[in-house]
């Protein structure tokens, strides 16, 4: 349990949600981390590139939770980059 290989990208996006961001285009990001065999490598690379295709993570106005999002990322063990690339999508202007 809570293996590496169990761990679903939906609980990863939920737990981001739960933080207080907004996933723009989100019906496509998940689309697109179903298809990829590495989840969190699609993910890192959406969060960097995806505006492109619409996909963007803004907070919802009230403040995101940067703490839990942290523990998010602790949680689903992604690497430091990853966490950094996703805070500066974060507040990525347009």
């Amino acid at each position: 349990m809570g293996s590496l290989s169990n761990e679903s990208f939906d609980d990863f996006l939920d737990s981001l949600k739960r933080a207080g961001v907004v996933i723009s285009n989100e019906r496509e990001l998940r689309e697109r981390l179903a298809e990829a065999q590495r989840w969190r490598y699609a993910f890192t690379t959406l969060a960097s590139n995806g505006r492109q295709i619409g996909i963007r993570f803004e907070d919802q106005g009230q403040g995101v939770n940067e703490a839990e999002i942290h523990r998010t990322f602790t949680a689903f063990q992604f690497p430091e980059r990853s966490e950094a690339l996703f805070a500066a999508s974060l507040k990525a202007e347009h």
